[in-house]
């Protein structure tokens, strides 16, 4: 289904994955490519039995699984271990005198909102993942008076819902939200039903970049991100979020 930056119809192999593949398939192919070309097929086994335990079908891949993926590194942290590690992050930030915390969804925001804040020292970024609310709490309990949200559609969709846990598994994205930002920026009846009916937050940021709302209509979301956190924390911290695309580049920021 469209939104999720692949083209409709085609394997559903995220944009790093297919790149790894296909450089190293070059790689090993060396001379051979200059008589013939290959044809590469992908497979996982049980792939078909796997994807029956995700929302796969719901966003339109079927078939099989689908493969993932950013950066092409898988880190083996387990849940909890993940979680202690943004606490402990908020905690060595808090240490800093900077006062501020940036908290991002992963590595592609993160380098994101470090170019945007050169001159923080690096202890005050902290990768949080999924774990907003541990994050928060933290900050909260170490006294942190600015914490920055740095993120991307999707992520900053479910934590403008009020999801506390953004992971994919625990719940979906409210698209309904989405289509009523949309509304209030006076988007058409029709386009706001479609993403209303869509799966995926990226459709919705697709739309309205074909409407040329890209930037109203990813501030109403980061100031409902920002409404929606200081609502659980009233008068414990000031709130800025920047949001970026899916290359890691800046749309805008809240005041």
């Amino acid at each position: 289904m469209p939104g999720l930056g692949l083209e409709v119809g085609g394997p559903a192999i995220n944009p790093v994955p297919r790149r790894n593949i296909e450089e190293n398939v070059r790689l090993a192919a060396g001379s051979l490519l200059e008589q013939a070309g290959l044809e590469v097929t992908i497979s996982v086994p049980q792939g078909i039995d796997m994807a029956k335990k995700t929302l796969n079908a719901r966003l339109g891949i079927l078939g099989g699984i689908s493969i993932l993926g950013t950066t092409g590194i898988v880190r083996p942290y387990s849940t909890a271990a993940y979680r202690a590690s943004v606490v402990q992050g908020v905690q060595v930030a808090a240490t800093t005198g900077a006062n501020k915390v940036v908290l991002t969804t992963g590595g592609r925001t993160e380098k994101f909102v470090m170019g945007e804040f050169p001159d923080l020292p690096q202890p005050c970024f902290v990768q949080m993942g999924d774990f907003l609310r541990y994050a928060i709490d933290t900050a909260v309990e170490q006294g942190i008076t600015h914490i920055i949200i740095g993120g991307m559609v999707g992520k900053l969709t479910k934590i403008a819902q009020g999801e506390t846990i953004t992971h994919a598994g625990r719940a979906e994205v409210d698209t309904g939200l989405l289509a009523d930002l949309s509304a209030e920026l006076g988007v058409a009846q029709d386009i706001c039903d479609a993403i209303r009916a869509n799966q995926t937050a990226r459709y919705a940021g697709e739309c309205m970049a074909e409407l040329g709302l890209t930037v109203p209509f990813h501030q109403a979301l980061a100031q409902k991100v920002i409404s929606t956190v200081t609502a659980r924390y009233p008068g414990k911290f000031e709130m800025k979020v920047l949001v970026c695309d899916f290359d890691g580049q800046k749309i805008t920021e809240t005041p």
